[in-house]
């Protein structure tokens, strides 16, 4: 069974956003490369739930989007395809973390699959 592992929250201002996060939730974040992406954790490891991440907003109808780990990438974009889903952003690297997928349901929904592969770059 595949469960969620991340979530992004794509915001125009961060450094609100964080503040608002941490207040509400007490939420915690740490820069994550050289972009503008915040993980953001959400409760202390071990503890039901997931952690995720804030990022600047790239356009005005980006949505937040929930990431499900998976031990096959290949096989499960496949088999999102084939349920009819679309690849919307090809696999790629997440340096340090593994290989991510960007797919939408048939209904348009967007969501991510990654495959954990410390060695990806």
């Amino acid at each position: 069974m595949n469960r969620p592992m991340h979530f992004e929250i794509p915001v125009n201002d961060p450094e609100a956003a964080m503040a608002f996060y941490g207040k509400v939730f007490d939420w915690k974040f740490t820069q994550f490369g050289p972009e503008a992406y915040w993980l953001a954790t959400t409760g202390p490891p071990g503890t039901p739930g997931i952690d995720g991440g804030i990022m600047k907003r790239r356009h005005p109808q980006q949505p937040p989007v929930n990431t499900m780990q998976v031990a096959d990438l290949d096989a499960s974009s496949a088999l999102a395809v084939e349920a009819g889903g679309k690849i919307v952003v090809p696999r790629m690297p997440i340096p340090g973390v593994g290989w991510l997928v960007y797919c939408t349901d048939p209904e348009g929904n967007l969501f991510g699959m990654c495959q954990m592969d410390p060695a990806a770059a």
